[in-house]
Parts: C-alpha cells; structure tokens; sequence
C-alpha cells in the first residue's frame, strides 16, 4: 500500500512539473537570405561637336554597351555610329556592332566566340562581318583589375571598295581593365586578323578609353580608336584614326 501510494505522488509530482514546464516547440528554420541574380550592366554614350563661322563642322557620336557574368558565362554587346561634316560634305560615317559570349570552363579559362560587324562610307566599306570561335585565359583578374587574352580562327565576309569577297583568318586579341576607385576606370582592347594564306593582308583593331564619374548613373568618357587595313580600298588611306567624348549614362 505505500509503494502504491508513493508510485501515485511521485507520478503526480512528474504532472504538476509538466505542465508548469511545457516542452518548447522546436526552433524555426531560419531562411537563407536569396542572393540577388546577375544583371545586365548597361551604358549609353552620346557626344556633339558643332563648330559655325570660319569653319561649319558637325561631329556626332552614340553608342550603348552592355554586359552581363555569372559564374559560368560572360556576355557583352556594343554598338556604335559616328557621323561628321565639314563645310556640307560628309566626312565621317560608320558604324560598327559586335557580340561576343564566353564560357568559363575554369576560374581563368574560357571558351566562345565573337561576331563583328563593321560598315564605313568613308572608307569605301559597304560592310565586314567577321565570325571568330575563340579560347581565352585570364593572367589578371582581380576585382580592380582584369587583362585576358584570346585566340582563334576567323572567316570574313566584305565589300571593300566595290569588290565582295570571303576568306579564312586567324585573330589575336587581348583585353585590360583597371578600376581606380568606384568613380573612374580605363580600359584597353586590341586585335590583329591575318589572312591566313597571305599573311600582308590584316586588320588592327585598337581602343583605349577612360571613364569618370559625374553622378551615380553619369559619367565623362573619352575614347581612342584607330582600324588599320593593310590593303584599303583604292584611293583611301589604310588607317582610320577616332578620338570620342561625350557623356555616358548608366542604366
């Protein structure tokens, strides 16, 4: 009889303990923050230059870049017009787009390829389109700074100075970059296109610009650009030498 009645307070006790300390339910899964997706980073550029008195000048530019890298791929656009006169008749007058995609197979090492497009009144060029499959490698790439270098096979389709014709190519290039801070960066990006059965017959394509923050979203942009072909059309010079300003918006 008493260990029947000790067995009853002791499990009275337990109840009483229970329900005073209830269990705490268990902890909520706390939810991973989701990370934002890669964007396109996109900027437009226009610049003006009009002279009237002596000299009647008019120099216009536009162009728009964009990009976007994730972790496995890296994408960029641009396109470009530029046109002037000088006294009424037209002295510049070109435009130029190109596409490129790589795929990094590695943290440094990639694969792609390139498509251009090239069209140049000035310089007697109806059009050039140039496809380019290429395998590259990063020697920097840092978040202040990046230079790579690529190389491939090219084939060509032009009209130049009133002849169309198509040929097989090998390309070089290479690419630098350096951001100084948030606000101001330059950058470099050269090739050079052989023919690949007459190596006198090439194309230089060179750039070299500089950016500078006004605001968060604009900035002042300077660029060099210079084309060098080896066998220009008749009557025209083989090099064609730009200097762009303007301002860039940033999308």
């Amino acid at each position: 009889m008493r260990l029947r009645c000790l067995a009853a307070f002791t499990g009275l006790l337990n109840l009483i303990a229970a329900a005073q300390n209830p269990p705490k339910p268990p902890a909520p899964l706390t939810a991973t923050a989701p990370t934002d997706p890669p964007r396109w980073e996109t900027i437009a550029s226009a610049g003006l230059t009009l002279t009237k008195g002596n000299s009647d000048t008019l120099l216009a530019n536009f162009g728009v870049t964009t990009a976007k890298k994730t972790l496995v791929s890296e994408i960029s656009l641009s396109a470009s017009l530029t046109y002037g006169e000088a006294s009424g008749v037209k002295n510049v007058d070109n435009y130029n787009a190109d596409a490129q995609y790589n795929h990094l197979v590695s943290e440094r090492f990639y694969t792609g390829f390139k498509l251009a497009a090239a069209k140049d009144d000035i310089a007697n060029l109806a059009y050039r389109l140039t496809l380019s499959p290429l395998v590259g490698y990063y020697f920097i790439k840092t978040a202040a700074t990046q230079f790579s270098a690529e190389t491939g096979p090219s084939y060509l389709v032009e009209q130049l100075g009133g002849f169309s014709r198509s040929y097989a190519a090998f390309r070089v290039g290479e690419r630098f970059e350096h951001k100084f801070n948030d606000r101001a960066k330059v950058w470099e990006v050269a090739e050079i296109i052989p023919q690949v059965d007459r190596f006198s017959q090439y194309l230089i394509n060179f750039e070299l610009g500089v950016s500078s923050a006004i605001t968060a979203r604009t900035s002042l942009r300077a660029v060099l650009q210079d084309t060098y072909n080896s066998q220009a059309a008749a009557g025209r010079k083989a090099n064609d030498i730009r200097i762009v300003t303007g301002i860039g918006y940033k999308f």
